[in-house]
């Protein structure tokens, strides 16, 4: 009977887990797919749309490795070797650190796009691909540059015995670190997640301003009885702003459960946890991103109405 309840609990949180990882590749296949048809019938993306299907891209990646990695946790198979190891958790490294700074251009890009044409901002509106990706690069570097995960700190990962509870922990150490380089790349790390953050929280309020500049100039010219319709790019606008709210909120939990993780224990049903809130914005990005586009939503529903009619 001791066993009865954390088995029942641990089993409702990982058919959460895969529930969560299995919407999150859907979500984000079908985000790709539309910007990549949207490119293919147009010969022409936007900045912001091209960071957003490289956004889905990097969360399908790690969903996926998410994914694998619970299959590996919450199953009956064998330890894995060191190779397999750390050739994951380099990959879900990569893919999360090029997640974190995709976000943060995404916000800067919207920001430069609903500037006026008098801000000095406005000299950046016409960037070309190359240069949106040379950009993603450089902010890829300095968020690797300023991180210890992909040198020096060592990396845990939990294998299930069969009988699907009792986990046991095996760590690799990638490079030795003395207490003097764990403490320096810890200040060095905060440095990188105010910086990036707070470049979000920048772009985030200019945004605001020119959307509540906006909507005053408008009540000036119009009468207040008549209904405000946004514009495409305040709809986009509203929906990435939606998207830097969500980001900062799960970055502080994931931050909080990453800080409480020695108290748990290594306990199979929080680390499940862990692992859902460092995930829940791969996830639900791509189902706000969804909601908030109607071409998405007309394309869906002729999508799904043309196969209710095969059927």
């Amino acid at each position: 009977m001791k066993m009865t309840k954390p088995l029942y609990d641990f089993t409702g949180i990982r058919n959460a887990l895969f529930s969560e990882v299995g919407i999150g590749i859907s979500a984000n296949t079908i985000l790709l797919l539309f910007h990549i048809f949207t490119f293919l019938l147009q010969h022409k993306l936007k900045s912001t749309d091209l960071i957003i299907g490289l956004l889905a891209l990097i969360h399908i990646g790690m969903l996926i490795i998410t994914g694998y990695t619970a299959t590996n946790i919450n199953g009956s198979q064998d330890l894995w070797n060191d190779i397999e190891c750390k050739s994951i958790i380099y990959l879900h490294r990569f893919l999360r650190g090029l997640s974190i700074c995709a976000t943060c251009l995404l916000s800067v890009l919207q920001a430069i796009t609903l500037s006026p044409r008098s801000s000095c901002l406005a000299k950046f509106k016409h960037q070309s691909p190359h240069q949106i990706l040379c950009s993603l690069v450089f902010l890829w570097v300095f968020y690797v540059s300023l991180s210890d995960q992909f040198l020096f700190s060592s990396a845990t990962i939990l294998n299930v015995t069969s009988h699907g509870v009792v986990f046991i922990a095996k760590s690799w150490e990638i490079l030795p670190m003395n207490y003097f380089l764990r403490h320096l790349f810890s200040i060095l790390g905060v440095i990188r997640d105010v910086f990036l953050i707070g470049l979000m929280a920048l772009s985030s309020g200019y945004m605001v301003t020119l959307l509540c500049r906006h909507k005053r100039h408008i009540q000036q010219l119009h009468s207040t009885s008549l209904s405000l319709k946004a514009s495409p790019v305040q709809r986009a606008t509203q929906s990435i702003l939606m998207l830097m709210s969500f980001f900062i909120i799960m970055y502080c939990l994931d931050c909080f459960f990453s800080s409480s993780r020695p108290v748990w224990n290594n306990d199979p049903v929080c680390l499940s946890i862990q692992i859902m809130v460092s995930n829940g914005y791969a996830t639900t990005s791509a189902l706000l991103l969804i909601c908030t586009e109607k071409q998405i939503l007309k394309f869906l529903k002729s999508f799904l109405g043309k196969i209710a009619h095969v059927y």
